[in-house]
């Protein structure tokens, strides 16, 4: 790659970086109502379509956003990007909606400073994603009128990450990751009240809040690998996730219905864009993974974070729980190095996904389950292309709750080029 390349390449990519603040990945989950939204556990498209395996396995083709100790395997100049759709069938015991959505996911770049000993990274990812729109039917007491409650939300946070592996001694490597967080999550409430024959009277309601995230994120990882017999290891990963008091700038506001985001319109200001905090707790994961090089690898990995500790903006609880996830997946190269069939040098994925979500509703705990498949088909030498899919169900019909049924896919390109760092004999 020459020069001029090299840097269109550099402009293309911090593009990409202001392209992804504006339009971040969307959540059509109704369950993005509670807390921050919708958390990602599972990575990029290559860790998705192994349910989410990346804190004990990572390889020089993938840059590895899960566990920083991993970035060391990156020995060559990388770049990835992907976009994102999901499809959910949502539903109750009395109505059924179908919802999408998606948008640029991640953009994410990694430097070897000393090929396999030492590397850098940084890119754009999303944290949560805010996505929904229902209404909500009922009867205003002491009185024949009945409300319908118009509810919605979108936004959510993104990190913007630099991050560096280190390999500490012969199997063994660290690695740090910090994070800028920012963007906002956006709630409104619109009220209106019918009479008997089901006409509007008076005047709609309406409520907003906005909450705009400014802090910083830290992550640490570790990585061993041990060698069991001839081209067979035995991986070892552990990550570790501190948020803490995240701060921001709040603002909520009840005013006549269009009138309530616009701070110059009639209306009753709540919090005039005050500094507020919320408090994210830590999250700690660790996996295990066997590995033959370059044939096969499986792994078991898990991820915890105590939502009991979460605080918003007024510092309620919103009757958050445990959330945990569980991924067991894989990855298969029938014969990497095989020269004229790209199926045989194609890396084909599957997993499982469990996740207990931290939302409980009526009693009952949101969890989510779902069947992974993904491939990287080589494009050239060292480049890529990635997909994933993933069927799964989140939620119940059960005690007045709502069961979706989703599909998504995840399709990417990892581009890698090995001549960065090379002096150039011959031009």
């Amino acid at each position: 790659m020459s020069i001029t390349n090299k840097v269109r390449f550099l402009a293309i990519f911090l593009g990409l970086l202001i392209y992804q603040s504006g339009f971040s990945q969307t959540s059509t989950s109704t369950y993005s109502v509670l807390g921050l939204g919708e958390f990602d556990y599972s990575g990029f498209t290559h860790n998705q379509g192994m349910g989410g395996l990346g804190i004990s396995f990572g390889d020089l083709y993938n840059i590895n956003h899960v566990n920083p100790a991993l970035t060391v395997k990156n020995a060559i100049f990388n770049f990835q990007t992907a976009l994102n759709y999901q499809r959910i069938n949502a539903s109750t015991t009395n109505s059924r909606a179908l919802v999408d959505g998606g948008g640029l996911n991640y953009v994410a770049m990694s430097l070897p400073v000393q090929a396999g000993k030492w590397s850098l990274g940084l890119g754009l990812t999303p944290l949560t994603s805010v996505n929904y729109s229902f209404s909500l039917l009922g009867n205003v007491e002491n009185s024949e009128l009945n409300s319908v409650n118009r509810v919605e939300g979108e936004g959510g946070i993104t990190e913007a990450y630099l991050t560096s592996g280190i390999q500490v001694m012969k199997n063994l490597s660290l690695g740090f990751h910090g994070g800028y967080l920012f963007g906002s999550t956006i709630r409104t409430n619109q009220l209106t009240l019918l009479d008997p024959e089901g006409f509007p009277t008076g005047s709609i309601s309406e409520y907003f809040e906005r909450f705009t995230v400014s802090d910083i994120t830290f992550k640490t990882g570790l990585y061993y690998s041990g060698k069991l017999k001839d081209q067979s290891y035995l991986n070892i990963g552990a990550i570790y996730q501190m948020y803490g008091d995240i701060n921001g700038n709040a603002y909520a506001k009840i005013a006549d219905f269009g009138n309530a985001s616009n701070p110059t319109r009639p209306g009753d200001i709540l919090i005039d864009n005050e500094k507020r905090t919320i408090f994210i707790p830590n999250k700690a994961g660790f996996g295990i993974s066997y590995e033959k090089i370059n044939k096969f690898v499986i792994g078991l990995e898990a991820q915890q974070q105590d939502f009991t500790s979460f605080r918003n903006i007024e510092g309620g609880s919103e009757q958050l729980g445990q959330a945990f996830k569980v991924g067991l997946g894989g990855q298969y190269i029938p014969d990497l190095f095989s020269i004229d069939n790209i199926l045989a040098r194609t890396r084909y994925r599957l997993g499982l996904e469990y996740i207990q979500t931290p939302y409980s509703v009526n009693g009952t705990q949101v969890n989510d389950i779902g069947i992974n498949f993904g491939a990287s088909v080589p494009v050239n030498n060292l480049s890529l292309m990635n997909v994933a899919v993933k069927l799964g169900t989140r939620g119940t019909r059960e005690n007045g709750l709502v069961r979706e049924d989703y599909f998504r896919i995840s399709l990417g390109f990892s581009i890698n080029d090995n001549t960065w760092f090379y002096k150039r004999v011959f031009e």
